[in-house]
């Protein structure tokens, strides 16, 4: 997978332009000269980022999905709903899509946050409020649930 390591925040200007932390742009190498992905969450207000790569190989995956069944292409049609395509400019600046800033309630201050299939962006209030919605004894019970049984080769 593609993705940084780790969770930066960054500031979003008036024009809905993003810095990407230096950090961020190291780790993804020769992938930032990609185009990237964003869409919708599928799990709430913040955007997917993906590099070209691995959306294109997410839409390998999708493409798999029968579109003769009603119900299926309009999951599909509802889950690429809002998708765009977008670039680093010159700068090293993320345009976000004015459309998908106020659709999610993007602020000036975000977290991008990276998962290991994708990245997250999230408007600073709003990951702080969900990450903190479970608190440390939650946390250990539901890695432990989760983890059980898989090996890490420790």
């Amino acid at each position: 997978m593609s993705t940084p390591t780790g969770t930066f925040t960054c500031k979003l200007d008036s024009k809905g332009r993003l810095m990407l932390p230096a950090d961020f742009r190291e780790q993804l190498g020769n992938q930032i000269d990609e185009d990237f992905v964003l869409r919708p969450g599928l799990h709430g207000d913040y955007l997917e980022l993906y590099t070209n790569s691995d959306w294109n190989r997410r839409k390998e995956i999708l493409m798999q999905v029968n579109t003769f069944d009603r119900r299926k292409l309009d999951v599909m049609r509802k889950y690429l709903d809002g998708v765009k395509r977008v670039k680093l400019d010159a700068s090293g600046r993320l345009q976000i899509p004015k459309e998908l800033v106020e659709r999610h309630g993007l602020n000036k201050d975000i977290v991008i946050n990276s998962m290991f299939t994708n990245m997250e962006i999230w408007d600073k209030t709003k990951y702080d409020e969900r990450v903190n919605a479970i608190n440390s004894e939650e946390l250990a019970k539901d890695v432990e649930e989760l983890f059980s049984g898989l090996a890490f080769g420790i």
